[in-house]
């Protein structure tokens, strides 16, 4: 059974404001939010002096490696890790093994989270050259999303058929197609330039060259003409380039964009410099590029050209990065960190924590709809999140990395700002470094 709590004088950053109140949640929901009331059932009092309280983080983007790829995460373990990084909810991709290209494997996700997910969960229906009956079988309040690799990635999940495409866009345009967008065709040709150059040793900042600024506009260029050919609802994940902002909008209110972007905390906080330190470890999909981009990205986000902040979580064992740059696979473990990446952010002076709070909570849950979750707004489920902003967190001291994997990226680096506890459906899952994993999260639904 899920207990009553009564979190008294905490500073609540909602719908960009600031503001001490009590908050009560009651029964998975949020039942009062007030300076002052008078609480007439049972519930268990937490001091909130000093502390912020905000909504659970939703993570639009995770590759949580189940089935099949076990050896790297699991929904466990990486839901385990979201909660203890603020996230309450999160939306996986469809690369496991095998893809999830039909209904029956897509359900099967979702029966393993709804035993093992302590975080709120979602799963995308992936795309292939032929499974388009399935992806018409979707239930747009059940699922988040479909998803489509428009480059990087192999066999059945590599869509780069425009007949295909253009069947997807205009037969699902009631539902969000959420894409990656490099130009397949671009980037082998690159890659053979750089291994006919270098051979087995290409160094690693050369991954910025392959996975180039044109390779990413053109794909996203073209992802955009289909949508908007098939006045299809599209949400182009991880954005790297500065060259790529001109695609999107601010002009016009979140609720009302049918073209929507997302931009990845890894991608504000690298730079191509940063291969010379941790090579392998920072190679992902698109790539990290040079310092510009990330300085024009950040800014993107704080005038609302880019919509969404998430991570694309995705772990690798540290054996299969320590190789060659051709055969090391490409991705981060980065759901627990999140938060803390963008409080570095606040703490600079770069971003306001009632921006944060829009990108990661309230305009992941209006991009898909999300039912009564990213806001604190009474009778809401009580997803939310307790925060010191001022207590330090060293990344590599106990209890800081909880990847299955074993490592993160910011090992050695020490951020301002810890996560007190999350609350999960009203359930406290997480407080001060104790699990409670007697009560798992839920499926999300949406209003659409």
């Amino acid at each position: 059974m899920v207990k009553n709590y009564h979190i008294k004088n905490v500073q609540v950053v909602n719908e960009g404001k600031i503001f001490s109140s009590d908050v009560l949640f009651r029964k998975r929901r949020i039942e009062r939010i007030d300076p002052a009331f008078d609480v007439k059932f049972k519930a268990e009092e937490i001091n909130g002096e000093g502390l912020f309280l905000i909504p659970g983080i939703i993570d639009d983007q995770v590759h949580f490696r189940e089935p099949g790829l076990i050896h790297k995460a699991t929904i466990y373990t990486e839901a385990k890790a979201a909660v203890a990084g603020g996230v309450t909810s999160y939306m996986e991709m469809p690369n496991v093994v095998p893809p999830t290209l039909t209904i029956e494997l897509l359900e099967e996700k979702y029966a393993i989270a709804q035993q093992r997910s302590l975080a709120n969960y979602s799963f995308y229906m992936g795309t292939g050259h032929h499974n388009l009956d399935e992806i018409l079988k979707v239930d747009k309040t059940r699922v988040c999303g479909i998803k489509i690799f428009m480059g990087s990635s192999t066999g059945d999940l590599l869509v780069d058929d425009p007949g295909v495409l253009e069947k997807v866009f205009c037969r699902r345009n009631d539902l969000l197609i959420a894409t990656h967008c490099e130009d397949d065709r671009l980037v082998k040709q690159r890659l053979a330039q750089y291994q006919a150059k270098y051979g087995e040793d290409i160094p690693w900042e050369c991954h910025a060259e392959i996975r180039n600024e044109e390779v990413c506009i053109n794909s996203s260029r073209y992802a955009i003409e289909l949508a908007t050919k098939c006045n299809g609802r599209l949400h182009i994940l991880h954005i790297t380039t500065a060259e790529e902002l001109s695609l999107f909008t601010n002009s016009i209110p979140l609720e009302q964009k049918k073209i929507t972007s997302e931009v990845c905390v890894h991608h504000l906080w690298f730079d191509k410099s940063d291969y010379a330190r941790l090579g392998a470890k920072i190679k992902c999909n698109p790539a990290i590029k040079e310092a510009r981009h990330k300085q024009a990205l950040l800014e993107a986000v704080c005038n609302d050209t880019i919509d969404v902040i998430a991570t694309d979580h995705a772990p690798h064992t540290l054996e299969e990065k320590n190789n060659k740059y051709a055969k090391a696979p490409a991705g981060l473990p980065l759901i627990q960190h999140p938060l803390l990446v963008m409080l570095e952010f606040y703490h600079q002076g770069k971003i306001s924590l009632e921006k944060i709070v829009e990108k990661m909570c309230h305009h992941p849950a209006v991009c898909f709809q999300v039912a009564e979750r990213g806001y604190l707004r009474e009778g809401y489920y009580a997803d939310a999140v307790i925060v010191d902003i001022h207590k330090h967190t060293r990344i590599g001291d106990e209890g800081t990395v909880l990847y299955k994997c074993g490592w993160s990226p910011f090992e050695g680096h020490t951020f301002t700002g810890s996560v007190v506890g999350t609350f999960v459906g009203g359930h406290l899952a997480y407080y001060r470094g104790v699990f409670d994993e007697s009560i798992k999260g839920e499926r999300l639904m949406f209003n659409r």
